[in-house]
């Protein structure tokens, strides 16, 4: 993730838009069940928490997704390891100083 983007996410206040889901009762009672015994303000609070962190992970997945395939292919076409390995390095040194 772009430095840039990371610091927007950062950010204390950001602009919430509200959206309607429909859930099973039992499911809502467990949340509000769960929410203060695990020190969220409310079971609302628990769920942006939830979607948040299975986001961030799916988010990771999703941009390494092009580079593993790239990888792979490598592989199965002889390239060694070293030079895979050398190529992310000067890739993501690269990246960094961009960010």
């Amino acid at each position: 993730m772009k430095t840039t983007e990371l610091n927007k996410r950062l950010r204390k206040v950001r602009p919430l838009m509200a959206i309607t889901v429909r859930m099973p009762e039992e499911v809502i009672h467990d949340l509000k069940r769960v929410a203060p015994a695990f020190g969220f303000s409310s079971d609302e609070a628990l769920i942006r928490y939830y979607i948040g962190q299975s986001l961030r992970v799916d988010l990771e997945r999703l941009n390494s997704l092009p580079i593993q395939t790239l990888i792979d292919s490598l592989k199965r076409q002889g390239v060694p390891n070293p030079v895979i390995d050398k190529a992310i390095n000067e890739t993501e040194q690269a990246f960094l100083t961009f960010s």
